[in-house]
């Protein structure tokens, strides 16, 4: 059986065909791809694939977990000591406390506040 669903990306909507999963729970050969229709013509997309996250390289302190930067206790050129918080993370209703693996001087801040971090990624530079 085929469904016709809509859906949003990028500000552009789309019709999807999609057809449903019989009792075992495979699909046919013919459902391994989804047709998008446009105003102007039907294509056959492939299904988007997520970026990957930046990898934090020597000196950075990359983030725990995937969240969103609440708060930044320190600037650009600030000493820090290890142990030092250096800002808050939110993650399902929790926060948490990321700090300075190390003693050093703050030589880049990568977030901001109310920006969303995957885990691995650079938050602050140290040096």
């Amino acid at each position: 059986m085929k469904k016709t669903l809509r859906i949003s990306f990028n500000g552009k909507t789309y019709e999807v065909v999609a057809e449903i999963l019989d009792d075992v729970g495979a699909a046919s050969p013919a459902a391994e791809s989804a047709t998008v229709a446009t105003a102007a013509t039907a294509v056959t997309a492939p299904l988007p694939r997520p970026a990957a996250a930046p990898v934090a390289g020597c000196g950075d302190v990359p983030s725990p977990l995937a969240g969103k930067i609440v708060s930044i206790a320190i600037k650009v050129g600030d000493r820090v000591d290890a142990g030092q918080p250096l800002l808050v993370l939110e993650a399902m209703k929790m926060n948490t406390t990321v700090s300075a693996p190390f003693a050093g001087e703050v030589a880049t801040i990568h977030a901001l506040p109310g920006e969303s971090v995957a885990e691995g990624q650079p938050l602050i530079a140290l040096r």
